[in-house]
Parts: structure tokens; C-alpha cells; sequence
């Protein structure tokens, strides 16, 4: 398994889909390459794809004060990376292929990463990973375990907990529901991370 570092430049120069056409830059991920919390969102969004770095923008700020609120931990003491690595445009959801075309990245980055626990951001992230058609409100308040690769790619792995949350664009468009279910999806997480069962 290459390092870290050796897939994030082998990543820069894909041509595997379309989105490649259109993104400034490859989005690979940013934070800990030895923590054991790790987040998935969805894409890189228009702040993301200018400064080469997931969650950067509002959406990234806010997730960073409820991890230090809830969990502790600061922007540099977690990791952060997308489903697919390049903005889709208009900030439209990634197409299957284009999910299919970065999941090898995807699947390479998460097993040189080896979390303990993965948390899920909003309803297209936590769908991809445990690859159902339930929605984040129904999936989110529970704790699932989940291999890596969805046809057994990375065979022979061992299951890592994934907690489904929503998005913190969700928060941020005024749903104060979302605030109070975060904070309590990041505390189930915090308790993950400690051994609580």
C-alpha cells in the first residue's frame, strides 16, 4: 500500500473521468494521516476546488467547532476527504461512473489512513458508503460497521465504525434540528473512539 503522500501525488495527475476537465485542482484531503477520526463528505464544492483542501469554506469552519466542541479535537488532529476527489460542476452530485472512476483513490486513501471510526457527512456521502437508499435521517442516530471497497476490494480489512450525520450545509441553511442531531452524532463518535460499546 503506498503512503499517504505517494497516492496524493499520484491523485493530482487523474484523468480516470470527466470531472477532470473541469476542476482547478484535485481535492485529496487535509488533517492527521494517523487519526483515528476520519470524515467523508460528499465533493469539493467551489472554496475547495481554488484552495486544493475539503471543507475549507463555511461548511468546514462550523464542522471544525463542533468537533472541538463535542469530540475535542482540533482541525489537525482529524482528517477530512470526499467521496470523489474533483467539484463536480455547478455543485451537482457526482454521477455513479464518476463515484466509480475515484473509488479505487478513495478505497487506497481510507486503507492507508486506517481509522478506528468514520463519520458520514449528510445524506450522499453516508448513502455511498453503506450503500443504501435510506435517507441521512433515518440513517444518522446509529452506528454501523463497515468494510472498505464495495465488492470486497480490500478484502481481508478489518470493519471500521461509520457514523452517519448530516451535513453541516444542512446547519447552515437554518435547520436547527440538524445542529442539536450533529452534536449528538459527534459525541456517539467521541464515545466509539474511547471503547464505549
Amino acid at each position: 500500500m503506498p503512503a499517504l503522500a505517494e497516492l496524493e501525488a499520484a491523485c493530482k495527475d487523474c484523468t480516470r473521468c470527466p470531472l477532470s476537465a473541469t476542476r482547478t485542482q484535485v481535492v485529496f484531503g487535509r488533517g492527521d494521516p494517523d487519526a483515528d477520526l476520519v470524515f467523508v463528505g460528499e465533493a469539493p464544492g467551489a472554496d475547495e476546488d481554488a484552495q486544493g483542501f475539503p471543507f475549507v469554506g463555511r461548511s468546514g469552519k462550523l464542522l471544525d467547532r463542533l468537533v472541538l466542541e463535542e469530540i475535542g479535537l482540533d482541525r489537525d488532529e482529524f482528517y477530512v476527504m470526499n467521496v470523489v476527489k474533483c467539484r463536480p460542476p455547478g455543485n451537482r452530485d457526482p454521477l455513479p461512473e464518476e463515484i466509480e472512476a475515484c473509488s479505487e483513490w478513495f478505497d487506497a486513501q481510507l486503507a492507508s489512513l486506517r481509522p478506528k471510526v468514520i463519520v458520514t457527512l449528510g445524506n450522499f456521502a453516508s448513502k455511498a458508503l453503506l450503500q443504501t437508499t435510506v435517507g441521512i435521517t433515518k440513517l444518522r442516530g446509529s452506528t454501523y460497521e463497515w468494510r472498505p471497497g464495495p465488492s470486497g476490494r480490500l478484502s481481508g480489512e478489518s470493519s471500521i465504525s461509520l457514523v452517519p450525520t448530516f451535513h453541516p450545509a444542512a446547519v447552515l441553511r437554518g435547520n436547527t434540528d440538524a445542529m442539536a442531531s450533529m452534536r449528538a452524532d459527534l459525541v456517539r463518535a467521541k464515545r466509539v473512539l474511547q471503547g464505549a460499546p
